[in-house]
Order: C-alpha cells, then structure tokens, then sequence
C-alpha cells in the first residue's frame, strides 16, 4: 500500500506518522513544495506553539469554529483535545496549560513540537520529500493520497488537484488586527483585559483582551472578531466601523454605577484622577477626550450631559477600520475545499475514492487558542484511522 501526503504542515505529519502506526507495512510519502517541515508550526504561538485548548471554557464550538463547527464536533468525538495531549505526553512532550486553557509544551519552544514530530516521523519509516514539486502523474503511483497543503495560494487549486472538480470557497484571511488610523499612538501597548467588540451595523462580536497598537488594534478580541466576521470584512474591502465596550460585558446602567460611586467617595478631584479600575490613567485620559468631558472638572460637578457622553464613550466607542494585518507570522484563512465535497466520517472525496483531505485545505477555520492545530490533529488522525481501516488493518 502506497500513501501520499501532501504537504508537511500539521496535519500532513500527524496524519503520516499515525497511518504507520496503524498500517506499519504502508509505504508512506509526504510532499512538501518548501525547504522545511512544519514551518507554521514553528512559529505558531508567537514561537511557543499553543497546541490546542482545554475547551474548559467552550460552550458552542461555533464559538470557536466560525466555519466547520458541525464537522469538528465529529471528529473530536474521535480524536479530542485530551486525546491530543496524551498523544503528545507519550512523545515525551510535557505540557503546561495557562489560565486561559491554551495548552503549550512545558518547555515553550515550538521546536520541541517539531522535533518530535520529525522524529517520530523517522522512526517510523516516513520518507519526506523536500523541494517537492507533485503533479498528477506523480499521484497515479499511489493507493491514497491525503491532500494537507494548507490553504490555496492566490494562484488558486494546485495543478494536482485541477482533474478532480472540487468545489472550492474562496479562501480569505481569518485571523488578522484592524489598522485603525485615529487609535492614539501615545497609547501603544495599553492592554485593556476585557472588552466587547462588535462591527456597527452587524451582528458580529466577539470578547476579551484587546490590545492598542501603533498601527491600531489587536489581542484576541479582535483576532476573534475578525475571523467570525472574516467574509463580511473580506466583502466590504475591511473597511468597517468597529465599536469597542470597554467595560466587557457591562451595560451602561452598570457602569453609570460605577462612576457615580467613583465620583461619590472622590468628590474634590479632578476627573482626571479618578479612573475605573481596569483602564490605566492615560487610556482614561484618552477616553476623557474623546467623550469631551474637561479632564479638571471636578467629580462632583459632572453634570448629566457630560456624564451620557462618557457613559456612551466606556460602552460603545465608535472607530474606523480602514485596512488589515496579518497576525504575526501564523497566517489562518477561511475557504479551501468546500465540506459538501467529502464524507464527514472519513474526511474522503464522495467522488474520487482515496483522495482525503486534512487541516486547513478544508473549509474549516478556528479562532486564536490553539483551536487551528487541534483541528489538525484531529483530521489528520481521522484520515490515518480510516486510510488504516480500509485496507483491512
């Protein structure tokens, strides 16, 4: 039995070194058009590699899965995040997990996770082709090709998979920061732990940490709006209108409470000098100025005009987004082979038996948190598991 792999990405690794571990008489080849192997993963985590998430604090993987939550529910019943993390443990790999429920290797270098998987890879008889250039003649020598490529570049389908007329989404970017020209640049590395986002006009939103950038706004609540809204955003050219609550999940009526107390036990300052817990002074400073409230008016002379401005400042701030960027190196798109296209038990096509897909050539997207490479691990396993099942193993 001879097996392609297409693609040295996650889900192309994991998927090779588990059909070895179930079918150990397979003849297992993976194709990688660039110089190294697992590049992403390598830099995902800002270096760190969050490798998946506790899902402790996910409700609806639609939360965490914008496209492909139905599929995802399927195949974590087959290979979950627990069944990742001991996967990983038996390697060698010590695992930490952060308050947030990402999990990371203990050690917090990516390479560890790399290095593992190409040895593991080696062991087992894996051959890995660098440099490689597949075409469909290449293909035809194979019992199973499981395509792992990652997202389609702009050029569109690769040559290989052009005979196979598979429907395709138009992949766009998922996970990005807005470019926000009219954030105070003065304001650079203010980290405000929990806000509400939302685009004006849409039904999007998305919460947690935001992140004030020189170029305008970033951290995880923005990452996760922009990958709920990756297609609208794609659609209106990410020209947008973003409205940020700085107090999370805080109505006005709370927060009106909160400043009339504020207020109340500071009577003789400055507003200024009296500031919600979770702004730091200049952010507040900021907010003062945007809301045209005197920053010497005194606490006890705030009148109801000048308190709804600010109310409506601290919960509903309105700014333009005028552009994107990407997410540091870690580069997610939503699109690739539409999921209609493929059995979802087994992850093959419904039209050309032995042609699989895995990762994030599907039509399958998470958020920030390690909810990306989960998927991978288990698509990749899924594949292996059947690819194993079909020849009787």
């Amino acid at each position: 039995m001879k097996i392609a792999l297409i693609g040295s990405g996650a889900a192309g690794c994991f998927c090779a070194i588990n059909i070895k571990r179930f079918h150990p008489h397979a003849e297992v080849h993976v194709f990688e058009r660039g110089t190294k192997a697992l590049a992403k993963v390598a830099v995902t985590g800002g270096g760190r590699c969050n490798l998946t998430n506790t899902f402790a604090e996910v409700t609806n993987l639609q939360q965490v899965y914008p496209r492909g939550d139905k599929l995802m529910r399927r195949m974590l019943s087959r290979f979950s995040q627990h069944d990742a993390m001991q996967w990983f443990e038996q390697a060698g790999v010590r695992l930490t997990v952060q308050p947030d429920q990402c999990v990371f290797p203990q050690s917090q270098d990516a390479m560890e996770i790399v290095h593992t998987l190409l040895r593991l890879m080696q062991q087992s008889g894996v051959v890995l082709h660098l440099g490689a250039h597949v075409t469909s003649e290449l293909l035809r020598g194979f019992d199973k090709v499981v395509v792992c490529t990652g997202s389609f570049p702009k050029s569109g389908v690769p040559e290989f998979l052009q005979p196979y007329s598979l429907e395709i989404k138009t992949p766009v970017p998922s996970l990005f920061t807005f470019t926000v020209p009219t954030v105070n640049k003065s304001l650079m590395g203010t980290v405000v732990t929990d806000v509400t986002v939302s685009l004006a006009g849409t039904k999007y939103r998305a919460n947690g940490p935001l992140l004030l950038t020189h170029w305008g706004m970033s951290g995880p609540a923005i990452l996760r709006l922009s990958s709920y809204a990756a297609r609208h955003l794609a659609e209106a050219t990410y020209r947008a209108v973003v409205v940020v609550n700085w107090c999370g999940e805080q109505g006005e009526q709370a927060v009106r409470q909160h400043l009339e107390h504020l207020f109340s036990i500071n009577p003789h300052k400055t507003v200024a000098n009296v500031w919600l817990p979770w702004l730091t002074q200049r952010h507040w400073h900021e907010l003062l100025r945007r809301a045209s409230v005197p920053a010497t008016q005194r606490c006890d002379a705030i009148n109801p005009t000048l308190l709804r401005r600010l109310l409506s400042v601290l919960t509903s701030d309105h700014y333009p987004v005028t552009g994107r960027g990407a997410y540091k190196e870690e580069f997610v798109t939503c699109g690739g082979v539409a999921l209609n296209n493929l059995s979802p038990k087994t992850l093959e096509s419904k039209s050309h038996p032995g042609l699989y897909f895995a990762g994030e050539v599907l039509d399958v997207d998470g958020i920030t948190g390690g909810f990306n490479l989960q998927a991978a691990w288990s698509m990749g396993y899924v594949v292996a598991e059947n690819i194993a099942e079909s020849v009787g193993e």
